[in-house]
């Protein structure tokens, strides 16, 4: 409820002509000032009593921005505060403009004035945000990155206060609008900015309005246990400074009040009668040292009976935020539950001036660096106007300076990175809206898509039915998205699209090759089998992607021939061939060829395959051709082996996956010619999120070689995977 200080410093309608060139009752009225400060704020009150002459209709009514400016008082505000809060009176506004404002009281007021009629303009809330919270914290936050200057909130604030304390002369549906809102938005922000006496009044007008049943009901029982109550804490205080002082600790300690709506809060929250509450009764002690917390803890403890279950040691486990402190709960001798709380200076500055931002211990939010520099700034100039003027370059609001938050059409705050556009707004909305964005309305003005969004602008997105991505949104120089999440939903469609794609020629490939070998059908599941694919899916995009060639297709898809056991070949000495390598069955200079299949190379384990067409085809043991060969077959292997000088080089293909595209064929290029490892054939293929394929053919001596190659390259920058293709 208004303190008695604010309320005895509030002057009457007539009193503010009287105001108008005597400095004693400015003084009286805004004490603290120095004379040329006084002489400022008497030439505003000029202005507001020429504007409420000028409006003589409403002349009975007391300005707005003398309640305000006197209710701003009671946390010594600095003196362009004060200023802006007389000059953004309502009726004020109209009769001077903010060129003269700027002209008379600088550019700073001139800032505030600006900020505080739009804070007060502002009509984004609806009831519907309090089913939303996102929406009601997005809105706070969107009246912080509004304001040039956080003081502007602080006198909107005061605004609301104004607001509460008349508001039973309004009707009962205004009524309850402006207490919810109130809950909802500005109570919250009193409680971030740190302000307790403006975030106790704003909840206890509130609720009064929202819940008057209860409210008066929590007064009526707290009148009547008041002089008990008062006499319980009394009495315990006194016992423990009789304590603390036989035992040479110096502390302060005094009774923590609690305001009705937090009263019912917690009534509420553990579904307890107003007597059943612990803090309603609740002490505070603070120490120099935290040994001292520790030995204040244990003498409470062997003094009176506490309650184990309600014991928190905040010091040795603080809160995520930072937030240390002793809670616990004894029993006084009349059997009264009193909260204590202990914690030294340091930690009690800590958490009252806002360096650990007692609203986040309230609210449960995330640190924020940029936050706890204002709120310190902010509490401090509160505490001490003597040293505001060193502080008020630090006032500029940057506590939500990365971010825009902007509306949609139906009123729907929307919170983006800065920077953003209103292609990222569509993503934003919804994942198809930004797929068929072609266009967009800000403000209803239309807009290109590159556009810049700014705070409180509100953003219509233009569609066509059945729309698709364009390429040119991923680039960043021509500046269509911003943010990652829309940039990834592009890059997320695009692979989608030719994964479809693949597949699509995946399926024709099969077609086409099935009916070119006159197959009338597909064992698909055999197929399945042979390339270890999971579903036919995978198989078709494999296809359709090249991981599987057309010889590996036709290999698989062929029917093997039930054609008669051949006759038995003699392996006879050939013709002496000096590049032969091979041995077969024991026997030197075999005319043979080198399976294309699996490319075998000196120093793998091999064996013959006896064609009739082909005559001896060597494949390496582990080739899947010969794995998989029908029994009928398995008679035309004849063993073979490496022999002679072993010098021949061999083509090999290799299969490289790599993270990031760039470089890689120059950087494998150069590590291949650095092992006098020859490239006969490349191909490269880069996909959408930057990641590629880089298919090589490389002559090889031997397989020692080649593992010594594959395990080079895998050591390159942004390697995935390398190996020998099969």
């Amino acid at each position: 409820m208004p303190s008695p200080s604010i309320l005895g410093s509030v002057c009457s309608i007539a009193e503010l002509g009287l105001m108008n060139n005597n400095p004693a009752l400015v003084q009286s009225v805004f004490p603290g000032f120095s004379a040329e400060d006084t002489a400022q704020i008497d030439k505003a009150l000029s202005i507001v009593e020429q504007a409420t002459n000028a409006t003589s209709r409403q002349a009975s009514l007391r300005p707005k921005g003398i309640d305000v400016a006197t209710i701003l008082m009671a946390v010594h505000i600095d003196l362009e505060t004060i200023l802006a809060a007389l000059l953004s009176d309502s009726r004020v506004v109209g009769q001077i403009s903010e060129a003269t404002i700027e002209e008379k009281f600088g550019a700073t007021v001139a800032s505030l004035v600006r900020d505080v009629l739009w804070l007060n303009k502002v009509s984004i809330y609806s009831p519907e945000m309090a089913n939303e919270p996102n929406q009601s914290e997005i809105l706070r936050r969107m009246l912080l990155a509004m304001t040039h200057d956080v003081r502007a909130v602080l006198i909107k604030l005061a605004y609301r206060i104004q607001r509460l304390r008349n508001l039973n002369r309004e009707d009962l549906d205004i009524r309850r609008f402006i207490a919810r809102e109130t809950l909802d938005i500005y109570a919250p922000l009193a409680n971030r900015l740190g302000i307790s006496q403006f975030k106790w009044e704003l909840e206890d007008l509130a609720f009064r309005y929202l819940d008057p049943e209860h409210y008066f009901g929590i007064v009526q029982a707290l009148a009547e246990k008041r002089v008990q109550r008062e006499a319980c804490i009394q009495g315990f205080l006194d016992t423990l400074r009789q304590t603390l002082a036989e035992e040479g600790i110096a502390a302060k300690v005094y009774g923590r009040p609690k305001h009705i709506y937090s009263i019912w809060s917690k009534m509420h929250r553990k579904q307890l009668d107003i007597d059943e509450l612990y803090d309603l009764l609740a002490v505070r002690v603070i120490v120099d040292t935290t040994t001292a917390c520790y030995t204040v803890l244990g003498l409470a403890h062997s003094q009176w009976q506490y309650i184990p279950k309600e014991f928190d040691d905040y010091i040795a486990n603080p809160k995520e935020n930072g937030y240390q402190s002793l809670h616990t709960v004894v029993l006084d001798e009349q059997g009264n539950r009193i909260e204590i709380q202990i914690r030294t200076k340091a930690m009690h500055e800590f958490a009252e001036l806002g360096v650990a931002a007692h609203w986040r211990y309230k609210e449960g939010s995330k640190f924020n660096a940029a936050t706890e520099k204002n709120i310190a700034s902010l509490r401090q100039l509160l505490e001490d106007k003597d040293n505001g003027d060193n502080l008020i370059e630090n006032f500029h609001t940057e506590l939500f300076s990365d971010r825009v938050f902007v509306l949609t059409p139906a009123g729907k705050l929307i919170d983006l990175i800065k920077g953003s556009t209103p292609l990222d707004f569509a993503y934003a909305i919804h994942t198809q809206i930004g797929h068929s964005c072609r266009g967009a309305k800000v403000n209803g003005q239309i807009k290109p898509l590159t556009y810049k969004l700014r705070s409180g602008e509100q953003v219509e997105i233009l569609t066509v039915k059945n729309g698709q991505p364009n390429h040119n949104w991923l680039d960043p120089n021509l500046g269509y998205l911003k943010t990652p999440r829309a940039i990834g939903k592009v890059k997320s469609w695009f692979k989608q699209q030719q994964q479809a794609e693949n597949i699509a020629a995946g399926k024709h490939l099969l077609d086409r090759e099935s009916k070119r070998l006159g197959l009338k059908t597909v064992d698909l599941p055999d197929l399945l089998t042979h390339f270890k694919m999971a579903d036919a899916e995978h198989l078709y995009e494999a296809l359709g992607r090249g991981d599987i060639n057309n010889r590996q297709l036709v290999a698989a898809l062929k029917i093997p021939e039930l054609e008669p056991a051949p006759p038995p070949i003699k392996l006879s000495a050939a013709k002496p061939n000096p590049q032969s390598t091979v041995t077969v069955a024991g026997i030197d200079n075999v005319v043979t060829t080198l399976a294309q299949c699996c490319s075998p190379v000196i120093g793998d384990e091999i064996v013959g395959f006896i064609s009739h067409k082909r005559g001896i085809t060597i494949h390496r043991s582990d080739c899947e051709n010969i794995q998989h060969l029908p029994a009928e077959q398995q008679a035309q292997l004849v063993e073979a082996e490496w022999s002679g000088k072993q010098t021949a080089r061999h083509t090999v293909p290799i299969i490289i996956h790599a993270f990031n595209a760039q470089n890689l064929l120059s950087d494998v290029s150069q590590l291949l010619a650095a092992a006098k490892v020859h490239i006969s054939d490349a191909s490269l293929k880069t996909h959408d999120d930057l990641s590629a394929i880089l298919n090589l053919q490389i002559q090889i001596e031997n397989a020692e070689q080649l593992s010594l190659v594959l395990a080079r390259i895998s050591q390159l920058p942004n390697i995935l995977e390398v190996k020998r293709k099969v």
